[in-house]
């Protein structure tokens, strides 16, 4: 069985955020990264899975030079080998651009199952994978907590609301978004980080895979910290005048009630 684990490189959560000079965007070399949450269980998931059934597992990932420490980790967990869609403008990387950019970088691959994230932590995208599937013309499904493999097809447990789960089967080849909490993610050893080294990473361009060069799709104009504001009213007169104001400004001003 081939496995495409989609990945993606995210700001740590325990970065310190500063805006850069341009105003347009938060300052990039303050920053450490590590591998979206989501995706480090997509990636744990298509692991469980090779140790069931064998195959490999290919860790997919576009963006600029710095992914490769994510990359790494990948294959420092086990991953067999990478594919690096190189992009200068991370900005330039919507959904849908994404998307078209990972099925080119399939094209040569014909993965069994393909696995992403739920969503990215930075910018909360969950499209990418829905996206994913509809270029492929490949059946899929999301927020999912179980798989299991069946004589070529699969059958995956989601997560609906209040408590209520679903259980589907698929025919295979499918893709997969994956939520967080599927498994107990694993730490990368010393033996996986030394084997991680001789691993196969082929990097490739949007121009390398035919695809037209990328576009932002969005324009920052200005990026700036919510103005810290403290405003304090005392109400004067009795309790009950008192009280009778605090209503009237919770239903005219706060709207609460």
């Amino acid at each position: 069985m081939k496995i495409v684990v989609a990945i993606k490189q995210v700001p740590a959560r325990d970065s310190q955020l500063r805006i850069a000079p341009s105003g347009k965007w938060i300052e990039e070399a303050d920053l450490s990264y590590e591998i979206n949450e989501p995706d480090a269980y997509a990636l744990e998931a298509g692991l469980q899975l090779k140790e069931a059934h064998g195959g490999e597992v290919v860790a997919l990932c576009a963006g600029p030079p710095r992914v490769a420490s994510t990359i790494r980790e990948a294959l420092a967990k086990g991953a067999d080998r990478a594919i690096h869609v190189e992009v200068e403008d991370p900005g330039a990387l919507d959904p849908l651009a994404t998307a078209r950019l990972l099925v080119a970088a399939l094209r040569n691959e014909a993965p069994d199952l393909i696995l992403t994230g739920l969503q990215s932590d930075d910018l909360g995208y969950g499209q990418t994978g829905v996206i994913l599937a509809e270029l492929l013309g490949l059946p899929h499904t999301s927020i999912v907590m179980h798989v299991e493999v069946l004589e070529g097809r699969i059958r995956v447990k989601r997560e609906l609301e209040d408590g209520w789960f679903q259980l589907l089967e698929m025919p295979l080849p499918a893709l997969l978004a994956i939520q967080s909490g599927i498994g107990k993610l694993r730490y990368a050893s010393l033996m996986g980080i030394k084997k991680a080294r001789t691993k196969e990473v082929r990097r490739v361009t949007a121009g390398d895979l035919g695809v037209a060069p990328l576009e932002a799709s969005v324009t920052v104009e200005r990026l700036y910290f919510p103005p810290h504001t403290r405003h304090a009213q005392i109400f004067e007169g009795s309790p009950r005048e008192a009280a009778t104001q605090l209503v009237e400004k919770l239903r005219s001003e706060a709207r609460v009630i």
